[in-house]
């Protein structure tokens, strides 16, 4: 039941050779990768809005203009230094593998930690914003904000868990409409505007100061929220199908084309469709306007297809986040676990850890945007810095052709990069990017402990060659003893002493009791069987179970001699039902987290599946069918 369930969702197990299938081309690379950066225009410019508009009044128009190309001219430069990146790093890991590769390890762990925080805070800024347009457009619904969050978080998840060639048809087909509405609103609302039948502009706020430059800094850092998901493309390039680095930079270009022609002019529209950010998301009461009544159909299409994309703009973090630390992970700085595709050959793992973390900072920030945006794009910038100085190294070193050209691109890019991560840090610092700022050099701190974890193990495990040659299984082998722990004469623990004898002529029952009365029934039942196997009964009056056992081992009673190897066998049933485990004791699990400790000791298990409740009541069975 459980399996079919699981087949319902994701589908059925696909074969390692179907991964060629899996990967995308331009068609579906482009949406899937593409959502997080195009889905920027609903909160980047709002939030630059949100910034100048209640201090410096209307002036905030036309300052978004000017900021919007700004920061239009740094997403240009972007794209030409990271076209650089796939070309010498085609096989992902973007900014991790560029920083690891030309600074050294502490600045790709730099890089690969602030990666992450940044693909975990996307799902997270854009789940909400997504949300957002929909309370807007519905205030009703305002109240369950952060449940609805949740359940497309695991929307989501589940989409990405049926894999990449899937998932980017699935999620693929509203990214495009999203591009469609928004060419219809820009299109549509300059003829509005050359027509001159724009509807008046609604009450604003009045400017209370001059436009200062410590406030088009910080505006100019919330707008920055626009160039994330830029990276998405390299560290992704795997995905695509051959020619991989052609297809990655195809995508990474119209991705550029189309982020400039919606950002660049919803700016400019907002200029003559003045609204006030405090009454709701920007974009949704431009649509209002553009297409007026409130009934029009493009106005609800405007409006359905914003709430997607921004629910899809996450995806670009599912793309990006589980490719990334599946390389991490190969390398040994995150958990190995995260390497490992899934049924559906995606990075199941991955998609799991972002989808929870991602849902826990939507439950503590209850879903408000403008609370979590703060955090937002602290961690892109780092990746960006690190990632365009590194390419910076790589021309300096290796040159080739037209590497002067390359070197001051990438050059130019981490120096602006570098001046725009200072500003946001510092501008949004009492905003939120404080918490990042602490954040990275944690996530830091546990990749470079996970890497020292599996680098002593691997140091321990090792065996040269000569020492393989030394090796002789049949000389060494090593003299097995086995102790059957018996908490009572049953059926399981009757079949674990069957067992026992197959493995070891040495073979001990061991039993420990909390009284003598309940030793002694024991005893009396112990002696009933048919057996040599003799019975040690030792008796626990502060109720320890695994102290005894281990006194017991290194007691001259028991005569163990160094190099002899013992196995204990624990008998264990198990129920059919999960509610059932509860009602058990689990000795089990506290014998091997102890036992385990100790190199000369092996766990077995000797299982004895029960039947169902319902089932033996009703039935009568043979002694031999229930054994």
């Amino acid at each position: 039941m459980k399996n079919k369930f699981k087949r319902v969702l994701i589908g059925r197990p696909l074969k390692n050779e179907a991964i060629a299938d899996e990967k995308f081309g331009v068609l579906w690379g482009l949406p899937l990768l593409s959502s997080d950066a195009i889905s920027s225009v609903a909160y980047a410019g709002q939030e630059i809005l949100t910034v100048l508009l209640p201090v410096v009044g209307v002036i905030a128009f036309s300052s978004l203009t000017y900021l919007s190309a700004a920061i239009i001219g740094l997403l240009v430069l972007l794209t030409f230094s990271y076209r650089q990146t796939i070309d010498s790093y085609p096989n992902g890991g973007g900014a991790y593998i560029v920083a690891k590769d030309n600074l050294g390890v502490l600045a790709g762990v730099t890089a690969g930690a602030a990666l992450s925080v940044d693909y975990i805070m996307t799902v997270a800024v854009s789940v909400s914003s997504g949300i957002q347009q929909i309370t807007t457009a519905s205030p009703s619904l305002y109240p369950y904000r952060v449940p609805l969050s949740i359940v497309l978080i695991l929307l989501l998840m589940l989409g990405n868990l049926r894999g990449i060639r899937e998932s980017s048809k699935l999620f693929g087909l509203p990214a495009y409409a999203f591009m469609f509405a928004m060419g219809s609103l820009i299109v549509t609302g300059f003829i509005h505007v050359i027509n001159k039948t724009v509807p008046p502009v609604q009450a604003l706020p009045q400017a209370i100061q001059p436009l200062t430059l410590f406030l088009v800094l910080k505006a100019f850092a919330s707008g920055c929220t626009a160039l994330t998901g830029v990276e998405a493309v390299s560290n992704a390039v795997p995905n695509f199908k051959n020619p991989s680095p052609k297809h990655a930079k195809t995508v990474l270009l119209l991705l550029s084309l189309v982020v400039f022609v919606i950002f660049g002019g919803t700016s400019i529209l907002s200029n003559f469709y003045q609204v006030n950010p405090n009454n709701g998301a920007v974009l949704v009461q431009v649509a209002k306007e553009v297409f007026p009544g409130g009934i029009h159909f493009m106005y609800y299409f405007v409006v359905g297809t914003l709430f997607l994309i921004l629910a899809l703009a996450a995806n670009t973090a599912y793309s990006g986040f589980p490719m990334l630390i599946s390389v991490m992970a190969k390398e040994g700085y995150a958990p190995r676990q995260l390497n490992m595709r899934g049924d559906r050959l995606s990075y199941s793992n991955g998609i799991i850890v972002l989808s929870a973390i991602a849902a826990l900072l939507v439950v503590v920030f209850n879903a408000d945007v403008g609370k979590l945006i703060g955090l937002y794009a602290v961690g892109v910038f780092i990746s960006f810095t690190l990632s365009q100085s590194g390419m910076f190294i790589r021309w300096l070193r290796n040159r080739g052709k037209n590497w002067v050209l390359k070197a001051c691109i990438n050059g130019l890019g981490a120096v602006v990069t570098a001046i725009a991560l200072i500003i946001i840090a510092v501008a949004k610092f009492t905003e939120g990017s404080w918490i990042v700022v602490f954040a990275v050099p944690i996530l830091m701190s546990i990749m470079l402990k996970v890497k020292r974890h599996y680098t002593a193990v691997s140091k321990q495990l090792k065996i040269t060659p000569e020492e393989l040659s030394t090796v002789n299984i049949a000389r060494d082998t090593y003299r097995n003893r086995v102790i059957v722990p018996v908490e009572s004469v049953n059926r399981a623990s009757i079949r674990a002493l069957r067992y026992a004898k197959t493995i070891s002529d040495n073979v001990v029952a061991f039993n420990v009791s909390i009284d003598e009365e309940t030793g002694k029934k024991v005893r009396e039942r112990y002696d009933l069987i048919n057996t040599d196997i003799p019975l040690y009964i030792k008796y626990s009056p502060f109720r320890k179970v695994v102290e005894p056992l281990l006194k017991f081992i290194e007691s001259t009673e028991y005569d163990y001699k160094k190099g002899d190897m013992i196995t204990v066998v624990v008998p264990q049933f198990s129920v059919r039902h999960w509610w059932s485990k509860i009602l058990h004791n689990h000795t089990r699990v506290f014998l091997e987290r102890e036992l385990l400790k100790h190199k000369h000791i092996v766990i077995a298990v000797m299982p004895l599946q029960l039947k169902d409740d319902d089932y033996v009541l009703k039935r009568r069975k043979t002694h031999e069918d229930m054994l």
